[in-house]
């Protein structure tokens, strides 16, 4: 089986994920998680992995945001929205997808870090391809103000700076 991946605008390749989303993540499912509550930021960008009959098996979201670092301008790199369909599991195709939108993320230049948050059960799979846990606080903007951003796991990865700890401002909503 060959793979194929693009790396496409994150509005414009909405509708060629959503299925995907549905599939892993639908209503019932959503409703039981700790972030079900919690409105998320689009993502700018999208890594597709495709297999040979053309179909999405794999995605991650790439955000792009100017937050706050301890009271400093950071550019920050998100990642979220790692889905892999369950028939393609155990492949490696989210590393795969993983690494490509770091590298995109790298060839920018201009992000310091990455930032990613994931549920506990998911951690280690993070950490094993270099993702470090933020010791620290996160907030984000929600419809009702802003809030210390606790539902999941915040992960950075070392992209032009080293911040492992401290206060990260979102200055917009999560991913």
């Amino acid at each position: 089986m060959s793979i194929e991946i693009d790396i496409l605008n994150g509005d414009a390749a909405w509708s060629e994920v959503e299925p995907l989303y549905q599939a892993i993540w639908p209503p019932e499912v959503v409703a039981k998680l700790p972030w079900a509550d919690i409105v998320s930021a689009h993502a700018d960008m999208r890594v597709l992995l495709r297999d040979d009959m053309d179909d999405v098996v794999c995605h991650v979201g790439i955000y792009r945001r100017e937050a706050k670092w301890n009271g400093r301008k950071v550019n920050i790199g998100g990642i979220g929205g790692v889905l892999t369909r369950e028939d393609s599991r155990r492949r490696g195709y989210a590393t795969i997808a993983l690494d490509a939108a770091v590298r995109t993320l790298k060839d920018e230049g201009s992000v310091d870090l990455g930032l990613l948050f994931c549920e506990p059960r998911h951690a280690p799979f993070y950490i094993a391809r270099g993702w470090t846990p933020f010791e620290g606080d996160i907030y984000a903007e929600q419809p009702g103000g802003r809030i210390r951003f606790t539902a999941t796991l915040p992960h950075v990865f070392d992209l032009r700076r080293k911040l492992h700890r401290g206060t990260i401002d979102l200055c917009g909503l999560p991913w």
